[in-house]
């Protein structure tokens, strides 16, 4: 897994919206990664992101997240919890891979990167959904406020 430091991988993938991105990570970006849609724990964290979302944007930081779901149902689960932010469909498990994210049993293990030029600034592993959000804006603002 990356870790703090390593550089950050440059990937393409497909959003809810069927739009492909390439993302290089030169701009502040949270990364999370999440097993499956429409289960307990990941609509929870996805639900704090996205009420911490307008915090993220005054920081400058994007937020996505990714899954080994198919872009079909991240435009369902992104509609039933009104996600603002891009999840990207992950179900080969490549981008899983460049961050080297397990995604042993078909899903991706709960890990989040904060990164910002280039590299990786604060990995995240074992999340627990219920406050991870908040704890990734608080990095956030220490990592991109002059004096935070």
């Amino acid at each position: 897994m990356l870790e703090p430091g390593d550089p950050a991988p440059e990937l393409t993938a497909q959003t809810q919206d069927g739009e492909s991105v390439t993302l290089s990570f030169a701009e502040p970006t949270v990364i999370y990664f999440y097993p499956k849609d429409f289960t307990g724990g990941c609509t929870t964290e996805a639900s704090e992101f996205q009420a911490a979302l307008p915090s993220f944007r005054e920081l400058g930081v994007a937020v996505y997240g990714v899954s080994t779901d198919d872009a079909e149902t991240h435009a369902d689960f992104a509609d039933s919890e009104g996600l603002l932010f891009d999840l990207l469909a992950d179900p080969e498990g490549d981008v899983a891979a460049a961050f080297g994210v397990s995604t042993d049993g078909g899903t991706a293990d709960r890990v989040t990167f904060l990164l910002a030029d280039g590299e990786v600034l604060e990995t995240y592993d074992g999340v627990e959904p219920s406050g991870h959000a908040q704890t990734v804006l608080e990095d956030a603002r220490s990592e991109f406020v002059v004096g935070g």
